[in-house]
């Protein structure tokens, strides 16, 4: 039977090479929690069975799961809130030993060391991560061409499509006063404003927000502020009486990439709500 697999034992540090540099991009949380085992999907490419997938985290692993992959192992623990800080486990190297695709993304980079020093002979794929509807998708199908699983992926994205029209739907009509609401985002969490169908005036971070940023978004008077929920630099209008939220980006241990939309909504329909 396929597996899902979702790893939080806590074991001695293996020492990688000094000096990794890593450079900063969108975080999150937990939407979920356990593990879920999934069958494999059929498959309309050339492989038999469902390729055995190493993730670096949960976000790279919901789209492995999405495109079709059954078998999906996840090596940084939902604990580690910046997937950057994390230190690989002895163990990580055992998991990636018997993958055939170990995906990662660019701010990873220990990702390739973990094969090096595994001797694996895994195809080590780079995963754009990024919530947005349009470019998700895109990469679904672009896993599942490379795993043989496009009749898997079709399908899920078909689910997608129809989820993502009705929190589009529920949302707008919850607009206040059926108006469009103007929001301000993090970066990394515009796609919530385009799911919300916002008005988006300005965006900030990675980096702390200046004085003249400050001035600058305070003109436009959103009534939303979408943080970024791990990456937070605090209340980024004070005194402006915009409502600020934690936008979440990382799946939870189910994998269930839909989830991180679902939660999206309910936390900007919530806002809305308040504001």
């Amino acid at each position: 039977m396929a597996r899902t697999r979702v790893r939080n034992s806590s074991l001695l540090a293996l020492t990688l090479a000094a000096g990794l540099a890593l450079t900063t991009t969108g975080c999150g949380g937990d939407t979920g929690s356990g593990s879920a085992s999934t069958a494999p999907p059929a498959s309309s490419g050339a492989k038999d069975s469902s390729p055995v997938v190493v993730a670096t985290t949960t976000w790279e692993a919901a789209l492995a799961k999405a495109a079709g992959a059954g078998d999906v192992e996840v090596i940084v623990p939902q604990s580690v809130q910046h997937a950057p800080d994390y230190d690989p486990k002895p163990s990580d190297l055992a998991a990636v030993a018997d993958a055939d695709y170990v995906l990662y993304a660019p701010f990873e980079p220990y990702a390739a060391k973990i094969k090096e020093a595994a001797g694996s002979d895994a195809e080590l794929v780079e995963v754009a991560l990024d919530n947005d509807a349009d470019k998700a998708k895109a990469e679904v199908a672009r896993l599942a061409q490379l795993f043989g699983t496009q009749d898997a992926a079709a399908r899920w994205t078909a689910s997608f499509d129809s989820q993502y029209a009705a929190l589009q739907k529920g949302l707008k009509a919850k607009w206040p006063q059926g108006k469009r609401p103007t929001v301000v985002a993090q970066v990394f969490t515009t796609w919530a404003a385009k799911l919300a169908g916002a008005e988006l005036a300005g965006t900030f971070g990675p980096e702390a927000v200046t004085a003249k940023q400050l001035s600058e978004l305070s003109k436009t008077k959103p009534r939303l502020v979408l943080d970024n929920a791990h990456m937070t630099t605090g209340t980024v209008l004070p005194d402006s009486g915009a409502e600020q939220v934690e936008i979440v980006n990382y799946p939870g241990t189910d994998l269930d990439l839909l989830a991180v939309y679902r939660q999206a909504a309910k936390t900007v329909e919530t806002a809305m709500a308040a504001s």
